[in-house]
């Protein structure tokens, strides 16, 4: 059954010792680039009232900063809007000059064919042992494919490990239109 499932490309897991295998095909072509051109999140922080997340997408839209993730988490006071956008210099500028306080960090950006990948990228990433604080999905990509924003611990171990599962590691400039 191990042996089947690695002929089609599955992941198995050894139910005794609980390690997750995935089958690893070299990828010559495949580099990992995300510390060079790192995709860039913004933690933008709001207090929690109506309105406030559509002053900061209407801003960016008249300025036409493209919005292509976004996830937000609420709290009873406040909120936090994550966001990756096309164009990180002109969302740093709008955000200073408008009064929207802001973090920024690197995230890992991963291409994938459709939903179901999403269970052999959490794979990969758990048998390279990378815990996963965050993952939320982007809204629409210049070539229209799909793709996941995942914060990790470690960010080159994690695309290493998705690099060899032939997944495609975004950069900031494969986001930007």
């Amino acid at each position: 059954m191990v042996d089947a499932a690695l002929r089609s490309g599955q992941p198995t897991i050894d139910r005794v010792s609980r390690v997750a295998t995935l089958p690893f095909t070299p990828m010559a072509e495949n580099t990992i680039t995300a510390a060079t051109d790192p995709v860039r999140q913004f933690s933008v922080f709001a207090e929690n009232r109506v309105g406030r997340l559509h002053e900061l997408t209407a801003l960016f839209k008249q300025n036409h900063v493209h919005i292509m993730a976004i996830t937000v988490l609420d709290t009873t006071d406040s909120a936090i809007m994550r966001l990756i956008v096309d164009d990180c210099e002109k969302a740093r500028d709008l955000m200073v000059s408008n009064a929207f306080p802001y973090t920024e960090c690197d995230v890992l950006a991963v291409e994938i064919s459709d939903e179901t990948d999403l269970q052999t990228v959490l794979a990969a990433l758990l048998e390279a042992e990378i815990n996963v604080h965050y993952v939320y999905s982007f809204i629409k990509r210049p070539e229209g494919r799909a793709a996941l924003a995942i914060n990790v611990e470690d960010a080159d171990v994690a695309a290493q490990a998705l690099n060899q599962r032939g997944f495609k590691v975004l950069t900031q400039r494969d986001i930007a239109r």
